[in-house]
């Protein structure tokens, strides 16, 4: 009995300094926290894009060029006159080697960002298969995240939500400055956005002449400074928390007109220009089975009744816009869909669509 119980006590202090060192293993792991985050990763494209970079005039510049999700390549561009960091997505020319003209694609009214990342937000990347759709062709696709509700344009002063808005400057001479050396352009550009930015790309071709060779302009209101349209501007600019009194002064303020498409559209002459809306009505995509949809009835309804209101509008705007062109003898390509409404489905649609004429005006 008495060699058992030795027998036994040597076990337990056998096992007792087992289970004390396991504990301080555990102590040890536990005190030194996480594991420190692996570093982006640096695909061949973020590699080459980082190498060949060249500063624009301004001093705005290439910070980091990581990969994203699939063929994407996410940049960090600092704008010399914003004063800030812009987070631009890429999906790079078929050959990334090869000189390849730019399509600059930009987002709605939440500017595409989400919750500041744009994989979790709804823009080009994320609603359409722009990526995939664009994958073996000879183009560069560029998507800034950002702007919401900023309509894209310079502000004439800082906002104390949104800070210094100088997206015009940015969009028109210091991003395409960097893209063009980091991905190789052949300086033909291209641009198209829906909704607020339907609005923004012909502003941004009038303001810039020459920059943009062919716009796309998707279910938007041209004529922002009659009083629809200053309703329209305020009502998206305030929002977002910002304040119209920052962008373009108070609704008698001569930048108003300055800054109206409808107004300056002789300036469009020479530029290749695509313009698409729906009517509001229900179409073929708004149904539970609909892109975007996810057989959620009530993301169906909202897509019928706010989506569909808001294309019943833009579809009026867009007639506006295709006469004014006409009495101008400026050609366009316009195309006004018997249906549908203010959602992604259509303007994935629209994109491809443009596509034909965006090719053409880019040289490919």
């Amino acid at each position: 009995m008495r060699v058992r119980a030795r027998q036994r006590l040597r076990r337990r202090t056998v096992r007792l300094p087992c289970a004390a060192a396991l504990v301080a293993l555990v102590a040890v792991v536990c005190s030194t926290g996480p594991a420190a985050a692996e570093p982006p990763a640096m695909s061949e494209a973020s590699a080459r894009a980082l190498a060949a970079a060249r500063p624009a005039a301004d001093g705005s510049r290439l910070v980091a060029a990581v990969a994203g999700p699939g063929r994407v390549v996410e940049l960090t561009v600092h704008s010399a006159a914003m004063g800030r960091t812009v987070s631009v997505a890429v999906a790079p020319a078929a050959d990334p080697a090869r000189p390849a003209p730019v399509l600059y694609l930009l987002n709605g009214f939440d500017g595409g960002a989400g919750s500041g990342d744009w994989r979790a937000g709804k823009n080009w990347f994320t609603q359409t298969d722009a990526v995939e759709f664009f994958a073996h062709r000879q183009v560069t696709v560029v998507m800034p995240v950002g702007g919401a509700g900023s309509f894209f344009t310079d502000w004439r002063a800082d906002d104390p939500v949104h800070g210094r808005q100088r997206w015009t400057t940015f969009l028109a001479r210091e991003l395409p400055a960097v893209i063009d050396s980091a991905f190789a352009g052949t300086g033909a550009n291209a641009i198209a956005g829906p909704s607020m930015a339907s609005i923004a790309v012909l502003q941004l071709a009038i303001a810039a002449p020459g920059v943009f060779r062919a716009l796309g302009s998707y279910s938007g209101c041209a004529r922002t400074s009659d009083p629809f349209g200053q309703v329209m501007v305020d009502t998206i600019v305030t929002g977002t928390q910002g304040n119209t009194l920052n962008m373009w002064g108070p609704p008698t303020d001569p930048a108003w007109a300055a800054n109206d498409p409808y107004l300056h559209a002789e300036e469009l002459r020479g530029t290749a220009v695509y313009l698409a809306s729906g009517n509001g009505a229900p179409g073929p995509l708004d149904t539970l089975g609909g892109p975007g949809i996810h057989d959620n009835p009530a993301t169906l309804l909202d897509q019928l009744v706010i989506g569909g209101l808001l294309d019943a509008v833009a579809g009026r705007c867009t007639l506006q816009v295709r006469d004014r062109l006409r009495e101008l003898n400026i050609p366009a390509t316009v195309d006004l869909r018997p249906n549908g409404t203010h959602s992604w489905g259509y303007w994935q649609q629209d994109l491809r669509n443009s596509w034909p004429m965006f090719s053409t005006a880019l040289g490919l």
